[in-house]
């Protein structure tokens, strides 16, 4: 754990070449992964797994015939627990537990990474106590409580965590420098689960009222939970901006900007986000964000505030069936 993790694709991103060298082959088993993650990939002369010749490969394990995959013997399967930008069910840790065994089975060798952000606190389990070799995520999301203002965590088996340490300080030296395990981040780990059981009050109430308007939703009001992330379709891209203004005009911090559309780092469509939270990024407090293409979903996270978080999508919903 380190406030040194800009975001929890630098955490990601650390891990992955601490695991990897050239010639190695890595698995995206749970399909695309995050949008983040495409010039960590395929980027041109920018210290890609490309770049470094390191092969990547793509399935997802609910439409593809996995066995083909790892009978390869990837070096790294990657486990993606949230949804994403997909709309798919993130991974409930029986999910993870049920997936694990069948690379075990194929491919016993192979490295199980589960990329964790959004999912800590939110089930008794974590994916490493049902047989994930590493887990990766962010300090300012679940694990912060929207009070870490920075930081992400690799945790693990030893040998693999301090491989991932080299990587993100420099070959040969461990445990150097300043841990800054700050009031702020310890204090977030404290109040975490706190924090995360108001985001999954946010995002029940969330789904149950978008539902019973005729929006579809996922997961449903009544589904067991694997994070704090909603995915609402909203029909429109003018439904999507009245939305996120919402949920932003709602907000504790810059509560009278509106959100524009704008060309985010990392992604290949323009994207609009809603985040008038404490710590720049924070998913965890009240936040949305959304590709500006068809089907016009948008993915709702955090609340640590629930009568906040009610207000904001109420007022949403209002203005949306107004229109």
């Amino acid at each position: 754990m380190s406030s040194g993790f800009v975001s929890g694709t630098h955490a990601i991103a650390t891990a992955i070449f601490g695991l990897l060298r050239p010639q190695d082959t890595i698995l995206f088993i749970t399909g695309k992964p995050y949008d983040t993650l495409e010039k960590l990939i395929n980027g041109e002369n920018s210290c890609s797994l490309k770049d470094f010749n390191i092969a990547t490969q793509i399935c997802d394990f609910l439409n593809n015939n996995i066995e083909i995959f790892l009978g390869n013997n990837p070096k790294v399967v990657y486990i993606q627990r949230s949804m994403g930008y997909n709309l798919r069910k993130s991974l409930k840790i029986c999910d993870i537990e049920n997936l694990i065994k069948k690379i075990r089975k194929i491919s016993p060798t192979s490295i199980i990474l589960v990329d964790n952000c959004y999912g800590e606190f939110v089930q008794k389990q974590e994916p490493t106590e049902v047989g994930a070799d590493l887990i990766v995520g962010s300090l300012i999301k679940n694990p912060g409580a929207g009070i870490a203002p920075s930081g992400g965590y690799i945790a693990g088996k030893k040998n693999l965590v301090e491989l991932c340490e080299q990587r993100f300080l420099a070959p040969g030296l461990k445990n150097m420098g300043a841990t800054h395990f700050n009031r702020e981040i310890l204090m977030g780990l404290f109040y975490a689960p706190l924090a995360v059981r108001e985001a999954l009050k946010t995002a029940n109430f969330a789904s149950k009222i978008f539902k019973q308007a005729g929006f579809e939703v996922l997961p449903g009001p009544d589904e067991e939970r694997a994070d704090i992330i909603t995915a609402i379709n909203l029909k429109s891209e003018e439904n999507l901006k009245i939305f996120c203004k919402c949920i932003q005009n709602n907000s504790p911090v810059d509560s009278f900007v509106t959100p524009e559309p704008w060309e985010m780092p990392g992604y290949d469509h323009k994207i609009i986000m809603a985040s008038g939270g404490f710590i720049s990024g924070s998913s965890i407090e009240l936040s949305a964000d959304a590709p500006l293409k068809e089907p016009y979903t948008v993915w709702l996270q955090g609340g640590t505030n629930f009568y906040l978080a009610k207000y904001a999508l109420i007022n949403a919903l209002e203005l949306i069936l107004k229109r």
